[in-house]
Parts: structure tokens; sequence; C-alpha cells
């Protein structure tokens, strides 16, 4: 076992043979602006509904994402048994932003369907109230501002975006235990959570646990410290930010804004923010949170206020679906279409990279007792996983979009099958040295990458995806930090 780990702690063969160049995604819809600005619909995907259809599961769906569940779930064949798991998904529906809102809101947001719990205590001793916050709004405070007004917080998880939490839990403990028979009964330190410091993420978190786990009881989520957190990521990485501020700025961005301008010119009518405002108008970030946020929860797109009172100039569904074309075009341009999106993101999400191939080592290694870690993070995370591992078609990560890393050992003598309708035979693969495989997952389906040591990731060898990481990342992390500042060439 030492001798396997100290061999996949380094590159060795494999690294002579993994290209770690960038390779652009596929040509669709997504990412030709011919067919974004003036186009209609956006592409199948849903924005009013954290229900799909179950005949069309596996379709974008901005408001709920596809994720592992048992009825598209497909096994590997029996001589490959499942070792470790890491999952990394965005937090689930929410409100808006408060930076997102407009200047005067036609409608307000409540949130007395639910309770945000903070409260501390100590693990001996004592016992707190289980205290929460009640959204107020004081009628004398001549400060309260003009915008999104209601109980809730901004942002804020809501009640179905819990219950969407709460099913995604569900769903995974399903294929892992249940059918997988991978996680144990009794889980003690097998399992472990991570969060941001944002805590929309713990919101969700809370809900996961008690759908896979089925528990009220205390449990710990890990969280890193503010400023130097990598899986948000927050820590200061200088190289990223300017490589993502010089993608954002030429002119190959600014095209699709100008192109837009008439669109730009009916939303700011209609919601009152300034055309000078740089919020709105660097990207359609805002826009997007916005309108996608209000149909996600049923609620109506935004009319323009006249005298106070709502008008029948309303933004029209023909435009909120361009603007979310625009905003998948955005993605797709910021983190796969240019070429300098691999270093970017590589530099501001590599610590997180090689904590999950270090948490892969450890494993094998038996430094670890861990078979299952669970990250909650947010779409710029999960856009900057999918950008390393340069997935073939990019869309902006929507609300619960999943990312999960399983790795397999293949028997050496052939394993009865265990029955189930999803298994499938062994396609042929690439032969693994230590006998390791990973397979990726996205949205519960195999994903594909436009790098093509790494193409469909479907039981790669494990030494060829630790080439490919570390080449760009390091082992544990080694060339992050000097790459982010400028000492280690990108």
């Amino acid at each position: 076992m030492a001798a396997l780990a100290a061999s996949l702690a380094r590159h060795g063969k494999a690294a002579s043979t993994v290209d770690i160049s960038w390779y652009p995604p596929n040509a669709t819809v997504i990412n030709d602006l011919s067919q974004v600005i003036g186009g209609s619909g956006v592409y199948g995907f849903i924005y009013n509904s954290s229900t799909t259809p179950p005949n069309e599961y596996g379709t974008y769906n901005w408001c709920n994402m596809p994720h592992v569940r048992a009825t598209e779930y497909k096994r590997p064949s029996p001589e490959y048994q499942l070792q470790y798991v890491e999952v990394i998904h965005r937090h689930h529906k929410r409100t808006v932003y408060a930076s997102n809102s407009f200047p005067v809101e036609s409608y307000g947001w409540n949130c007395d369907d639910e309770g945000l719990f903070y409260y501390g205590q100590p693990k001996s001793g004592k016992k707190s109230a289980n205290a929460y916050w009640q959204g107020y709004i004081s009628p004398t405070n001549p400060f309260v501002p003009s915008g999104f007004l209601g109980t809730c917080q901004f942002p804020q998880i809501t009640a179905d975006g819990l219950d969407d939490s709460w099913q995604h839990g569900k769903d995974l403990y399903h294929v892992y235990h249940d059918i997988l028979r991978f996680l144990p009964d009794n889980v003690d330190d097998k399992i472990t959570f991570r969060v941001t410091q944002n805590v929309i993420t713990s919101e969700v978190a809370g809900m996961v646990i008690n759908g896979m786990l089925g528990t009220e009881a205390d449990y710990p989520l890990l969280v890193e410290a503010s400023g130097i957190d990598s899986l948000e990521p927050t820590y200061t990485c200088p190289v990223s930010s300017n490589l993502f501020s010089a993608i954002e700025s030429g002119a190959n961005w600014t095209s699709h804004l100008s192109a837009a301008a008439p669109l730009y010119a009916t939303l700011d009518n209609i919601s009152g923010v300034s055309p000078t405002d740089p919020g709105f108008h660097a990207s359609f970030d805002h826009y997007y949170d916005n309108l996608s946020a209000r149909q996600c929860h049923a609620k109506p797109l935004p009319c323009k206020l006249v005298n106070g009172v709502n008008s029948t100039t309303c933004v029209t569904q023909d435009e909120a679906d361009e603007v979310y074309r625009l905003g998948n075009y955005e993605y797709s341009y910021m983190y796969r279409d240019d070429p300098r999106s691999l270093a970017a993101s590589a530099t501001s999400y590599g610590v997180w990279i090689g904590e999950l191939t270090t948490h892969i080592r450890d494993f094998i290694s038996g430094n670890s007792s861990v078979i299952y870690r669970h990250n909650v993070a947010h779409d710029g995370s999960i856009s900057r996983l999918l950008s390393v591992l340069q997935i073939d078609v990019m869309v902006w990560p929507g609300m619960g979009s999943e990312v999960v890393f399983e790795l397999y050992k293949k028997a050496s003598t052939p394993v009865p099958p265990i029955p189930h309708s999803s298994a499938r035979p062994s396609p042929t693969f690439p032969t693994s040295s230590s006998g390791y495989y990973l397979r990726v997952l996205w949205g519960g389906q195999v994903m594909r990458s436009s790098n093509p040591s790494l193409g469909l990731m479907d039981m790669v060898p494990l030494e060829t995806v630790l080439a490919y990481f570390d080449g760009l990342v390091g082992a544990r992390a080694s060339l992050v930090q000097g790459k982010c500042n400028g000492t280690i060439p990108i």
C-alpha cells in the first residue's frame, strides 16, 4: 500500500503523456453570439420551477439542476469497486442578493415560512434557546432601502430551496447507501460536510444532512477562515484576478454588451437602474439573478412603477429569455472560450483541487478513514472547477449544480454482479497501473472534457487525472501560491 501511495504521489510516466493545455469547448448555440442576440427561448432550459418532468430529467433547470439520483444513475460493471466519493455542489435556490435588487422594487419578498437559526452553544453546560432571525422592518427607520422589502434576508435560501436541498441529500443517500451499499449504516467519521463563510451554504447543508442521514442532532460543518477559504474561493490571487479582469474587458467581451444595448435600455427604463450603474452594466449578472430568482419562485416579472403603482410596462418573457441566453454566453466565454480561462481558474481554484487530490491520496495510503466528502459552495466555485476540467459545453451553473468525483478500484478477479437494473457491461478503458480509476459526474451523468487526456471522464486512470491536476496546481497545491503571485509561470 505504501509503495502504491508513493507512486501516486509522483507524476511518474503519466506526466510525460498528459496534456495540460487549454482546449476550446464545443461550438454550440450557447457560445454563438449571433444566436444569442435576437434568438428565442433558452434552448429548452427551465427557469420557472424546481420540478423537471421525469422524462426530461437531465435538462438544464436553473432553479434546481439535475444531480445524482437512482432513476438515472448508471452503475459501472461489477469489477469496479467504489472506494471514495467527493461531492461539490452549488447551494439551492434563494432570494436575490441585495446588490442585484432594483432601486425601487415592484414586488417584495417574505420569508415567514422559515427560520434562520443563529446561536452559539457550549458543548457542555448550559443550553441555548433555538434562536432564529425574524425579518423586521421598522416603520420609524428613515434609512430603510426602497429595494426588496419584506421579511427575507438578502440573500437567503427560501423554504422551497430548503426543500430542494433536503431532496438532494435524500437522492444521494439513496444511491450511495441504499443501492451501492457504499456508505455504512453508521457513518461515524466516514462522512464530512464543508461549507463556505456565506451562511446560505450552511442553510443548505443542514437540510442535506437531514435528507441523507435523517438526523436532527448536532452535526459539524467544516468551514475555513474568511479571506483564505479555498472552497468559495476567497484567498488572494492577483494573477487570477488580473486574468479574469482582462477577459471581461477586451473587445471580444464588450461586443456582446454593445449588441445588447437595446435590451439594456428597456431593462433600465423598467427597473430604474441608472444606465451608468457599473454593477448592472459590466455584465448581465445582476439582471440575470434578479429575473431568474423571481421566476424560480413564481413571482411576476418586474413592471415599471409610476407614482408608486405598477404600470403595464413590464419585462416580457422574451426579454427575460434574452437575459438568460446572454448570461450563459458570458459564463461560457469567461470560463471556457477565452484561452486565458484555464490559468485564471486553475490559480484561483487550485488550492481546492490540491485538497481533492490530497484526499484521494490520503485515502489510498490509509492516512484517512473518510470515504465521502460533501462540499456546499457557489456558482463561482463550480464554474472554476468546470473550467479546470475543461468541460466541453459550459453553462452558468444553476441552483444545486453538482460535480461528483468517484474513485474506483478494479478487482484483480471477477466480482459477482449485484443485481440492479442500472448495471451495465464494462466498456474498454485505458489501463491504470495502480488499479485505481476516477469517474466524474456532472448533473448526474458522466462529464466530457475537451482536453484529450481526460476526454469522457468514465474510468480515467487515476495516474492520468493526478498528473493533469498536479501539472496545473502541483501536488498538495504546491504551485498555486507561486503562480498566484507571479513567481511561478502559469
